[in-house]
């Protein structure tokens, strides 16, 4: 999400009603007139043989070129059949042209690439002032791309120690400083270990490759789990791998998705929580000394309440309660419902997907996406992507169950609830795709947040947020100094007429994906800021008074606001 994670008081419902109706949400979709036209290649269109052609890839709004508007790089997959020399799908980088449209320059930069990309992950880990990225594969070693900040960029994987072996499959990814010592460091999960295709269970031969009656591929069960990696970075280009000495590799084994780093327990330091497929999900609390605990049971985000494992998908993060303590919301597979794990700020978490009133269709398998103010009232609303695995099963007699699925828009009711209002949000929540990676981005500077959507086997969806414009809205852009130059970890309080919209920058998140870095926060009626306090993960602060609304300002660590505009 573009504000990795918002909260906000529980409004006064005499002086902080709603200003903007439901009615007035409307997204429609400009991917083509935008230039977003390639399609995206992953698997079999109508049947699908191998896990791998079905958990499709991740997308990442990026300012590579710091022009202040967010370009996109969208990840692609490959076939079993393979493609001749030179006609291979390949990653894309479109760079955007601040007219509402994006150029692909993927050769220019020097990003063509091929092979079956899964997640990404953007930051600036050399701390020259260039973002850079960071992408994971099956099949073959996941991908440092350093940024050289002229428009391209460098393979830099070996040269920073982060070659990996091509059996493990990486899968979801964030960049940020556990040990806050100014540098970003990376985490990245596995999905599994796969050294031989040939020697995967076809479809239709066990229990665990039957799905409704029909005959489908198998897993993840039965496969070897994947190896969760934590690189710690050392400071002159290079990262070392210190997974086993902080504790990482002490959880139990997990299919691992998609990452979701930030300060759950309000301690001043990034906590770790894993989705996982089909076994238990984890959460690694910080000890602060280097080190991580596995508390995924005890804090209550690793099974349901009826202590079953769950196919996690994609995560995301927000106070959505107002009670200044990050909550989570989980996506899972269909025929259960998502997570919205409600944070008691004791290190534990409890289940209230239902008392918030959020009642998913079961039928729906969800992704990415998560918390975002689609308008500006300060009340994080949520965004889920959906599309099913199977393309076999509407051709089998399961019209319940369709590959391409709509996706799904919630309002938060700022009192702790929310509601449904995918069918009155515009002819973009109408499309049928099979959506995965989702980023949140206001592609176009116009101070309501966009939505990019990575699909399979179609292509990319982009959602321009065209609804009212009644409320107020700040965008932050944090530059560290003596903490890393992006400002990963820091904590944004903006306080306008007694109200407290709290934020952190983050890395990563949705599902394997990665949303723009700049902190937008809606304002609802507030016409002025009275202050924006941020604690750096350096352990400063900062704390720049009266200043406007529905502007992008630039925070620099110990200056204060150094840009407006």
């Amino acid at each position: 999400m573009l504000t990795g994670a918002v909260s906000t008081p529980t409004p006064d419902p005499q002086t902080n009603a709603r200003s903007a109706s439901a009615a007035e949400v409307h997204f429609i979709d400009v991917a083509p007139q935008a230039g977003l036209t390639v399609r995206v290649v992953n698997g079999g269109e109508k049947t699908k043989k191998y896990i791998w052609e079905s958990t499709g890839s991740g997308i990442a709004a990026i300012d590579y070129d710091q022009d202040g508007y967010p370009d996109l790089l969208i990840l692609n997959g490959s076939t079993l059949e393979g493609f001749p020399r030179g006609a291979e799908p390949i990653n894309h980088l479109y760079h955007n042209e601040h007219n509402g449209t994006f150029a692909d320059v993927t050769e220019r930069a020097g990003l063509r690439h091929s092979g079956w990309a899964h997640g990404v992950c953007v930051g600036d880990y050399d701390n020259d002032g260039f973002d850079d990225v960071f992408v994971t594969y099956y099949g073959q070693s996941n991908i440092l791309y350093h940024n050289n900040g002229d428009g391209t960029f460098t393979d830099a994987t070996r040269a920073a120690g982060l070659y990996n072996p091509d059996h493990n499959w990486g899968s979801g990814c964030s960049f940020f400083d556990y040990d806050r010592d100014g540098k970003l460091d990376l985490f990245v999960a596995g999905y599994a270990q796969i050294t031989d295709e040939k020697t995967m269970p076809l479809p239709g031969s066990g229990p665990n490759c039957i799905f409704k009656g029909v005959s489908v591929y198998c897993g993840p069960r039965g496969l070897h789990f994947g190896r969760t990696y934590l690189y710690r970075n050392a400071g002159n280009g290079e990262f070392t791998d210190v997974s086993e000495a902080a504790g990482i590799r002490k959880a139990t084994g997990c299919y691992g998705l998609s990452v979701l780093t930030a300060d759950f327990l309000n301690r001043g330091r990034p906590d770790v929580y894993e989705a996982c497929d089909s076994t238990a999900s984890l959460f690694y609390q910080n000890n602060g000394d280097g080190t991580f605990a596995e508390r995924g049971v005890e804090a209550g985000v690793a099974y349901t309440e009826d202590g079953l494992e769950q196919a996690g998908m994609g995560l995301s993060a927000a106070d959505y309660d107002a009670d200044g303590f990050l909550d989570i919301f989980k996506t899972n597979f269909d025929q259960d419902v998502p997570d919205l794990y409600h944070n008691e700020g004791s290190g534990t978490f409890t289940f209230r997907t239902f008392d918030a009133k959020l009642g998913f269709d079961l039928r729906k398998l969800s992704w990415g996406g998560g918390f975002f103010d689609y308008d500006n009232d300060g009340c994080p609303d949520l965004f889920i992507a959906n599309g099913h695995v199977y393309p076999e099963l509407e051709s089998h007699g399961h019209p319940e169950s369709p590959y391409r699925q709509r996706n799904s828009l919630h309002r938060n009711l700022c009192n702790g609830t929310y509601e449904d209002v995918t069918s009155i949000a515009g002819p973009g929540l109408q499309l049928g795709r099979s959506g995965r990676g989702v980023a949140f981005l206001d592609y176009d500077n116009d101070g309501a947040v966009d939505i990019a959507i990575n699909n399979q086997n179609d292509p990319p969806t982009l959602l321009h947020n065209v609804g009212a414009r009644t409320n107020h809205w700040v965008t932050i852009r944090t530059v560290g100094t003596r903490s890393n130059r992006d400002g990963i970890g820091a904590r944004i309080s903006v306080v306008t007429s007694g109200r407290r919209h709290v934020a952190e920058v983050c890395s990563g998140g949705s599902y394997i994906s990665q949303n723009d870095l700049r902190v937008h926060i809606g304002l609802g009626q507030a016409t002025r800021i009275d202050r924006i306090e941020i604690r750096w993960p350096s352990g400063l602060t900062d704390e720049p008074k009266d200043l406007p609304v529905d502007r992008f300002l630039t925070i620099q660590e110990g200056r204060g606001v150094v840009g407006t505009k």
